[in-house]
Order: C-alpha cells, then structure tokens, then sequence
C-alpha cells in the first residue's frame, strides 16, 4: 500500500462497527482501497445485506477521513456483504448453509407462520440467499401464504429441488400431498421427514436457512435442535397473557436444548388484543425485544393470497414493522455468531 492507503486504513482504523463495538479495520471489512484525485474509494463488507446502517457508516467514514487524512476530499463507498458462518452446521451438516433460525411459538394461531413468511422475503429482499422449511409436518401452511397450494418440486440427481418464490426457496409438506387429504404421522416419522428437508433438497448455498416450526413444545421442534446445530430462535407471541404464558414454555423447552432465543416478537399487536405482553415476556427471561407487528388486514390478506404484506404492503404500519424487524435480527444473528466460540470471525483478506 502506498504512503496515503496507509494513512486512509488509520484513520478508518477509528471508524467502530456500532453493533460489534470494534473498529472495521481490525474486523477486515474494509477492502479494495484505492485513493484517486482526493477520492478514497473502498469497499465495506457487512455481516448481513439487510443491514440498517448504512448512512451510520457513511457519516463516521466521512468524518474521519475528510480534513482529517492528508489530501482526501471526498469518499465512494461501495457495498458487500457476507453472513457470518456457524461453524457447527458444517461439522454436523454437510450442507452449505451459514446459519440456521427456527420461528417457534406456544400456541398455535399466534401468527408464526406469517412472521416466518415475512422475515424470509425481507431478508431475500435485502440480497441475501434465503431458505425455508416448512417444518409443520402436518398442518403446512406456508404454500399458501407464497401462493403456491398446486406448485411440486421436481426431482434432480436423486435431490429434491425446492421450489422459489419472491427469491425464497421453499420446501414444505404441502407440496407433496393433495389440500384435502390428512397427514398422520408418528414422531419418528416426523423427525425423518424434518431430516430429509435438510439432507435430501438441492438447496445450494443459503446465507439463512429459516425453519417455520409447528406450535408447542413437541417431536418436531426437539427433533431440529437435538439434529442440528440451530443458531437461534424466535419466539412468537400474541400480547395477552394467555399466549405469553405459551411462549414462555416454548422459550423454555429451547432454553433447556440449548438454543439461543434471539429474541420475542409481538403479532397481533393493537386495540383488539392490547399490547405489551410480548416485550413484558422478553424482559422477564432477559431475551431481546425484536418489535411489534400491529394487526391488520393487510397481513391477514397477504396470507390468504400468497402476497407477503412486507412486499405488497411496504409502506403500511405492518410492512415497515416487518422490514425492521428482518434489519434487527440479522444484526443480532452476525453478533450472535461472530461474540460465539463455536462461529468463524469476519476474515475478507485475500
């Protein structure tokens, strides 16, 4: 590096990551540096593409470099991004996902499924390779809520290929029977097909693999997490006490497995059920508060249709909430897993 690259790489040195609290220079996420004619350009590799600070970025980069690295009159930042990798996956599963979240609730009816739906679109929205299994063996919903009740996956290469929808790959029950017929399964039988959702779907490289589980506290929820390394979980909850005295269980049973509840989210939330449960219940077991997703038609309509409210409703009260919620919990995931021992660090050089 030149003279003045070095003086650049110093004074972004002092640039901090606000979600990490260390610097960018010594976490490796400034790369392709180049000073021409007073212009420091570079890129920025985050740990997630769904992340919200951006302009956090562009003011503390500015400021530190502008009349403060000699002969730097302005900056072009440009924009990568790449999820950080739960190292257990790949000791365990051999296939090539970063990380692994499961949307777990108490009860059902609470709204898992649509919060599931929306966080995956949201976060395939922002850039990154999303996938979603659809682990309610019995009662699967989430082929309506993509608007896919006749969509089969085709068979390649002795690998089911999941199908795609609003850049989300999808595999679910519901797309190998017919609507009107029964699934009745026993519990080995669930943790087979739980399984073979993961080992026997091309899935290709997914940044999140996110699993919508069925409700409670049941054979399919401890078969994911006694099978496979889970990075986190959610937990989703109605306001009133009846439904957080559920989610509290729900917490609990992951708690006991031990996986990390990334956090509490509060559906449904408005005059007709009240509000407050969810971020009274996050606060009682010492878990994040992820948001508030008010009730609205427009969710209920997004579900019904297979047009997910934080695409087709970006700018009403429920789309925002959900865009908000995809940005905090892809920030709590890379913090999760970069301050974890069992996770590799950032490491974009060379």
């Amino acid at each position: 590096m030149s003279n003045i690259n070095d003086q650049v790489m110093v004074a972004l040195g002092t640039v901090i990551e606000p979600e990490l609290n260390r610097d960018i220079v010594s976490l490796n996420m400034v790369r392709d540096l180049s000073v021409v004619d007073g212009i420091a350009e570079f890129t920025i590799v985050l740990t997630t593409p769904a992340c919200p600070l951006k302009d956090v970025f562009i003011e503390r980069c500015e400021s530190a470099l502008i009349g403060k690295a000699p002969g730097i009159e302005a900056i072009r930042i440009n924009w990568d991004a790449q999820v950080p990798t739960d190292r257990r996956i790949h000791g365990r599963l051999d296939v090539p996902m970063n990380c692994i979240v499961a949307i777990g609730s108490g009860k059902g009816g609470v709204g898992k499924s649509t919060v599931a739906t929306n966080l995956a679109v949201c976060l395939a929205e922002a850039g990154a390779s999303v996938g979603l299994i659809d682990a309610d063996i019995l009662n699967p919903n989430i082929p309506q809520m993509f608007g896919l009740g006749s969509g089969r996956p085709k068979v390649v290469n002795d690998k089911m290929q999941p199908l795609e929808v609003y850049g989300v790959k999808l595999i679910s029950t519901g797309f190998l029977t017919t609507p009107d017929k029964p699934m009745i399964m026993r519990g080995p039988m669930l943790h087979s097909a739980i399984r073979q959702f993961f080992t026997d779907v091309d899935w290709g490289r997914l940044d999140y693999m996110i699993v919508d589980l069925p409700p409670g506290t049941g054979d399919a929820p401890l078969s994911l997490a006694q099978s496979f390394p889970l990075t986190g979980s959610v937990i989703v909850t109605q306001p009133q006490d009846v439904a957080v005295a559920d989610a509290i269980r729900a917490a609990a049973m992951f708690e006991q497995l031990k996986v990390p509840v990334l956090g509490v989210v509060e559906n449904m939330s408005g005059e007709f059920f009240g509000s407050g449960g969810g971020e009274k219940f996050a606060g009682s077991r010492g878990v994040p508060f992820l948001g508030r997703i008010p009730m609205s038609a427009l969710v209920r309509e997004g579900g019904d249709y297979g047009r997910p409210v934080a695409l087709h409703g970006v700018n009403s009260n429920a789309g925002r909430a959900f865009r908000k919620l995809s940005e905090d919990l892809a920030a709590r995931i890379s913090v999760a897993m970069l301050q974890g021992a069992d996770v590799i660090p950032i490491n974009f050089v060379g």
